[in-house]
């Protein structure tokens, strides 16, 4: 049998280590979703090197915000301050983003990966709210729940009611 890639044993050493909690699940391989509150931390296992890998966690926190000169400063005295994870902003969506990367292959330490995702995640649950809050545009769970129920209204017929 061959030698797993950093890969293969990246992703199978995040679901050995977070596959019994019930916030965690698995998308698709190398692509795992977490939920804390009102938050999601995406963790995504990408090729690095021939031989390496790179354990990247994402937390989409508020879309639609406008990226003034404020909440760019405020965000980066945020990140200053940060044991894990930094504040960036992806201009397609105004979407306001929490991100960190983690070594993976034979050296990803489960106590760092744990620690590392925890503390994500909790700040995203945080920071979502204050970024709404202060910044305007939604949390990315109301995002999702408003996209769903655009769909569940379709699938109703366009929205007329029970009866069509």
């Amino acid at each position: 049998m061959a030698k797993p890639t950093a890969v293969e044993f990246t992703a199978g050493r995040i679901e050995e280590l977070l596959a019994n909690s019930p916030a965690f699940a698995k998308v698709e391989d190398n692509f795992y979703v977490l939920r804390q509150g009102s938050a999601y931390v995406y963790v995504h296992v990408l090729p690095w090197d021939p031989d390496r890998a790179l354990v990247r966690l994402v937390a989409q926190l508020a879309g639609g915000v406008e990226m003034t000169p404020d909440l760019a400063i405020r965000l980066l005295r945020l990140n200053t301050r940060m044991r894990f994870g930094s504040f960036g902003y992806v201009p397609n969506g105004s979407c306001v983003i929490l991100t960190h990367t983690l070594l993976g292959g034979s050296t990803l330490d489960a106590d760092e990966l744990i620690s590392a995702v925890r503390t994500v995640a909790l700040l995203a649950d945080e920071y979502d709210d204050r970024i709404v809050e202060e910044a305007g545009g939604k949390r990315m769970q109301d995002l999702l729940d408003d996209s769903l129920t655009s769909v569940l209204l379709a699938d109703l017929g366009g929205g007329e009611g029970w009866d069509g």
